[in-house]
């Protein structure tokens, strides 16, 4: 279905931060946050990488516990609030079947995929539910679709990653939906980045698009949903 929301148009003294902000659609995100007004924390492994004048280059790999932490306590430390979390960072093994898949590989997808949202909400929920209507968005994909008969084969470290996902946010809207969060999961397509590859026909921006829209949802807005150019799909 196709939903009616109510969209902040700026995001003037609203703070954002993003994982994975250094290319693809993590960039475009960060780009499009900044572009209309939040302040944003670009979050890498090496904070070097980040290249934009408008954004805070923050050190974040987000499997590791301490440097979650320390990137929180700096948002905390220099803006005291949060309102959106984008939950992008992700990896992609592709291995063909369960079978073929090694052990280790499973191991760096759930890290990062799974793992990495569970710990950076952990620490950002903090901050995040002291402002009404904090939008947490993470990004998902049409592979960890499961209802329905939707789940296909191959891919199973990265599909059952962004089954997790899913989990992640159904979880988040029961826990602390009532006192105003909104989580929201994202399938950007098929897209042109590191991980997509050069033949995929969306661009970053397009890629973008969808939870960059979900990161400027006002108050009392839908949530605990797993979106798709701009629409709601099944899990």
């Amino acid at each position: 279905m196709t939903a009616d929301v109510d969209c902040y148009d700026t995001l003037d003294d609203q703070v954002a931060l993003v994982t994975g902000a250094t290319r693809g659609i993590g960039a475009e995100i960060a780009a499009d946050l900044a572009d209309r007004g939040a302040t944003v924390y670009a979050g890498a492994r090496d904070p070097g990488d980040v290249t934009a004048d408008d954004q805070r280059p923050i050190e974040l790999d987000v499997t590791d516990d301490e440097e979650v932490q320390s990137a929180l306590d700096r948002v905390a430390g220099e803006t005291n609030r949060l309102d959106i979390l984008v939950n992008n960072a992700g990896i992609f093994e592709r291995a063909e079947s369960l079978e073929a898949m090694s052990m280790d590989a499973f191991d760096r997808t759930m890290a990062v995929n799974h793992r990495g949202p569970v710990l950076v909400t952990k620490h950002a929920l903090p901050l995040l539910r002291e402002r009404d209507g904090a939008r947490v968005v993470t990004l998902s994909s049409g592979l960890g679709q499961f209802s329905q008969g939707q789940m296909g084969g191959g891919y199973p470290a990265y599909r059952l990653s962004k089954v997790g996902v899913g989990g992640l946010t159904a979880y988040l809207h029961a826990e602390y939906g009532g006192e105003g969060l909104l989580a929201n999961a994202a399938d950007p397509g098929w897209v042109q980045t590191d991980m997509g590859g050069s033949g995929a026909p969306r661009s970053p921006e397009e890629g973008a698009d969808t939870p960059a829209w979900l990161c400027r949802f006002r108050p009392g807005s839908p949530a605990g949903r797993l979106w798709r150019d701009r629409e709601t799909i099944t899990w």
